[in-house]
């Protein structure tokens, strides 16, 4: 282990690869995976009933966001397959459109998920209130579950699990179901401004060499380590991240029924990506932070790794020699610009795909088919990735994009939910009815009707 900042590791050639395997934090893949989050209750203003039938999934509200689901889904397969930089040392387009924004969209996404399987528009109160923190712990614990036993199957240089961190992020949310959306809002504002400060101050002085993937050989032999990894230092630190979860929270307890709703945060996200990407200029290259930042990386690092890292991001978080990182947005580096960045990026794309979504269903079907079971096919797209035979670039991108939608479309034509996500929502339903079932029965009317 070293004291000095790494930058990313560009992984290594897989055996019969035409690529690279480079170690992006696993785009917010999976558990993100909101569709972990439900079923949604009966009557909800966004969602259907568990014994819906499959054709009867086109609410366009449903489609829309399982279609950026969807996009963020394929954007985590193409940074896992493609490399970061082409031949001539540019980005390539593939991290130019995905890296940090397709998990900044699955982890936005999740927490409307979170919203809709928590009443929606109503938020729980009393008992109610008390089933969904159950019913969520429980999708935490088995989300967690399948998170570690990955972390042993995957090398840590193909892809970094993301599971784990959800599992964190879920519990997290507990504390949230019953905020209203002002409170929300607030909250996420405070934490993508004052968390990233916290936790360079933290991190000052330690090391900035980020965990592998975890499994529960780390969790036995680690627990305080990996529960810091988790919440702090890790890929997708949870604390910071958790302002993504707030928003999509607030999403989901809007009425996305409503136009002017849904072009309202789009519009808004625009601005916020816009704004801050403007913000982090006006500090790096006109108040002169990038020179600064430059003379003290320079201690530690080439001038090489310092705009590789500026351009390509880092996996997880900045190193702390100088509070000047702060300033900048590179991918996955959960700066305060780049949290309202990606934030916003992440508004404006949920919202596109619902405005689609309310005109036309047929041409999103593909993408809406695979967002609706993101955490199934995250997994099978982390062990096509880890296949000996599997090749890399953008033929490895291809066939595993061609696999994973056709296994949704065939799925979708007699399941509501993928496998993996049945089985979640099946166990996280009995904590819920448990504690409901010897609810008053003023509780239970209140459920009824959320």
């Amino acid at each position: 282990m070293t004291a000095e900042p790494q930058a990313p590791e560009n992984g290594m050639r897989h055996a019969g690869s035409t690529a690279t395997r480079t170690r992006e934090p696993a785009a917010g893949g999976a558990a993100m995976l909101a569709h972990a989050c439900e079923p949604v209750p009966s009557g909800d203003v966004s969602g259907t009933p568990p014994s819906t039938a499959p054709a009867q999934r086109s609410k366009p509200r449903l489609v829309g966001i399982d279609t950026a689901r969807g996009i963020a889904l394929l954007g985590m397969v193409a940074v896992h397959n493609i490399d970061a930089t082409n031949a001539d040392g540019t980005l390539s387009l593939a991290w130019t459109l995905s890296a940090g924004k397709s998990a900044a969209l699955f982890a936005l996404l999740a927490g409307v998920g979170i919203a809709f399987a928590s009443g929606g528009r109503r938020r729980p109160t009393g008992r109610t209130w008390t089933a969904n923190a159950a019913s969520l712990a429980v999708r935490a614990l088995l989300i967690g579950a399948v998170g570690l036993t990955i972390g042993y199957l995957v090398p840590d240089d193909y892809a970094a699990v993301i599971l784990p961190y959800y599992a964190l992020l879920f519990v997290l949310a507990i504390p949230l179901l019953a905020l209203s959306i002002r409170a929300l809002i607030g909250l996420a504002a405070a934490i993508a401004v004052a968390m990233p400060v916290l936790s360079h101050l933290l991190r000052a002085g330690t090391d900035a060499t980020t965990p592998g993937n975890l499994t529960f050989t780390d969790l036995a032999d680690h627990p305080v380590q990996v529960a810091r990894d988790l919440a702090l230092t890790g890929l997708y630190p949870a604390l910071p991240w958790m302002a993504y979860l707030c928003v999509g929270l607030a999403v989901g307890r809007a009425v996305l029924s409503a136009r002017r709703t849904v072009v309202s945060f789009t519009l808004i996200g625009a601005a916020l990506a816009a704004a801050s990407t403007a913000v982090s200029w006006l500090l790096l290259d006109v108040l002169g932070g990038r020179g600064r930042l430059e003379e003290t990386a320079l201690q530690t690092m080439t001038e090489s790794d310092i705009a590789r890292v500026l351009q390509s991001g880092w996996s997880g978080v900045t190193p702390t020699d100088t509070g000047w990182w702060l300033a900048t947005m590179a991918p996955h580096s959960s700066t305060p610009l780049d949290l309202a960045y990606t934030i916003g990026v992440a508004l404006a794309v949920l919202g596109v795909c619902i405005l689609i979504g309310r005109t036309t269903t047929t041409l999103l079907r593909p993408l809406a088919a695979a967002g609706s079971m993101t955490l199934t096919l995250y997994c099978l797209h982390l062990l096509m990735l880890s296949w000996p035979v599997m090749p890399g670039g953008p033929t490895g991108f291809l066939i595993q994009t061609a696999v994973l939608i056709a296994f949704a479309l065939i799925w979708s034509r007699t399941h509501t939910r993928g496998p993996f996500e049945e089985i979640v929502a099946e166990a996280a339903g009995a904590a819920r009815r448990k504690v409901l079932g010897a609810a008053p029965a003023a509780d239970r009317g209140a459920r009824s009707s959320a």
